[in-house]
């Protein structure tokens, strides 16, 4: 499997700026097609909109969306043409709880989604509900770049956050071209639990089917030193100098970790790398 067909939801001009850029290098990388989606999101509350309203403000804030994806998509174009590539620019628009819905069914479709990192300044609402729908319900890989984007080393040092779950798992499948692509491959656990299935050897059957396809991986057994988890991870993805991080989205309830955090928004917040995401 190759990363063949990308896709990348662009919602406002500073995503434009940041995402689209490393979308098109990383499609040339892979010789791949990349579809840009643009997004007019109406982000007025649903009860916004209350009994006997005029549907007047409906229709205005709509047609602003329309207009905001139509001009995202003429810039779209200008900065795709010329490209050397395989492209195609389109635009759509939704109210924010209809997101999931449209984002869904185009992520289904594509090999990888690739988005700009979802919290700190200049980002929109709808960033973070397109990383979530794509991984839900599109079903796809999300690769999450960060502020400054993809460092020129991208994908020679990768490190896997490994915790036996079926997210992390789904997430080492969906990231193998890059693993077999990577000169340098880390398995990393924290705090493995004593009475674990992987107790004797931790990492052994995962480093065992990465061999059988050709990627050789180191693992590293590291402490709960710091208060979470992700703060153990992110030192040392900055300690080894790793470019990209693999990793397992959202074990536990999304609305859980929305109030009470957890791994996957925590790293989200804080990653200064790329974090491939799959659930």
């Amino acid at each position: 499997m190759d990363y063949k067909s990308i896709l990348s939801f662009l919602s406002s001009a500073s995503e434009l700026d940041t995402t689209l850029p490393d979308a098109i290098q990383f499609s040339l990388s892979h010789d791949a097609h990349l579809t840009a989606c643009m997004l007019g999101v109406d982000l007025t509350p649903a009860g916004g909109f209350y009994m006997g309203a005029s549907p007047v403000l409906l229709q205005e804030t709509l047609e602003r969306a329309q207009t905001e994806a139509e001009a995202l998509e003429a810039r779209g174009r200008r900065q795709l043409e010329g490209q050397s590539l395989r492209w195609s620019v389109d635009s759509a628009i939704a109210q924010f709880g209809g997101l999931p819905m449209l984002v869904g069914q185009r992520a289904r479709f594509a090999d990888l989604v690739i988005q700009s990192r979802p919290y700190g300044a200049d980002v929109t609402p709808a960033q973070e509900a397109v990383i979530e729908a794509a991984l839900f319900e599109g079903r796809a890989p999300v690769l999450v770049l960060p502020h400054k984007g993809l460092k020129p080393d991208f994908g020679k040092r990768v490190m896997i956050a490994w915790d036996q779950s079926h997210e992390a798992l789904s997430a080492v499948r969906r990231a193998m071209p890059l693993l077999k692509a990577a000169d340098e491959v880390m398995v990393v656990i924290v705090d493995p639990p004593a009475h674990s299935t992987e107790r004797s050897d931790p990492g052994g059957l995962l480093t065992q089917m990465l061999a059988r396809h050709g990627v050789r991986a180191e693992v590293a057994v590291l402490a709960k030193t710091l208060p979470r988890i992700s703060d153990v991870l992110l030192r040392h993805m900055e300690d080894s100098d790793a470019s990209l991080m693999v990793m397992g989205a959202y074990g536990r309830s999304r609305l859980r970790e929305a109030i009470l955090g957890g791994p996957t928004r925590d790293v989200l917040e804080h990653a200064e790398r790329a974090v491939l995401l799959a659930h």
